[in-house]
């Protein structure tokens, strides 16, 4: 069996929960492996960051998401609202804060010791709930879904933007 792994980049804006279409990049992927037949994992490793795969709808908002995206981003405020202050979630507690002012890169973190620039609990909670990774059918060197299905990546932390890591990896024959 072979394994065929890439990194690639993505950058989210930190306004509001980022959306990236990572398709052709999977697919790219999966036809420089040179594997035909087996699974193809796509992971993020960070913790406010989530994989899913759904359908392109072609229609965007006013913010440039689809509209399956702005539908997602208004059932998940509804069940996990954005964290805006520090009593709305236990997250972080003191020994969180204690251990990011400790951190050599403290400043990218805290920026000017605003400890509001960690209230992303709620970033947290819904990157747990959708899931950090998908496992695609890898299907004659292509990427076994349909034509309207769509891998995408999404970093739902609001407190500034950042470049993001996305991994994929392909096994088979």
């Amino acid at each position: 069996m072979a394994v065929y792994k890439e990194t690639i980049e993505v950058k989210s804006h930190g306004k509001t929960p980022t959306y990236i279409d990572i398709t052709k990049d999977v697919r790219r992927v999966i036809e420089e492996s040179g594997i035909k037949n087996g699974i193809c994992a796509v992971i993020s490793p960070h913790t406010t960051c989530s994989v899913f795969f759904e359908e392109f709808c072609h229609d965007y908002n006013e913010d440039g998401d689809e509209f399956l995206q702005e539908d997602l981003n208004n059932v998940l405020a509804k069940i996990i609202p954005d964290h805006v202050s520090k009593d709305q979630y236990v997250y972080p507690g003191e020994e969180h804060y204690k251990a990011v002012e400790s951190w050599p890169n403290a400043e990218d973190y805290l920026p000017g010791g605003d400890r509001t620039a960690l209230f992303n609990g709620d970033a947290h909670l819904k990157s747990t709930l959708l899931g950090s990774s998908e496992t695609f059918e890898v299907d004659n060197g292509k990427l076994g879904v349909g034509t309207t299905g769509y891998v995408y990546f999404a970093d739902f932390d609001r407190t500034r933007p950042r470049t993001r890591k996305c991994k994929i990896v392909v096994l088979g024959e």
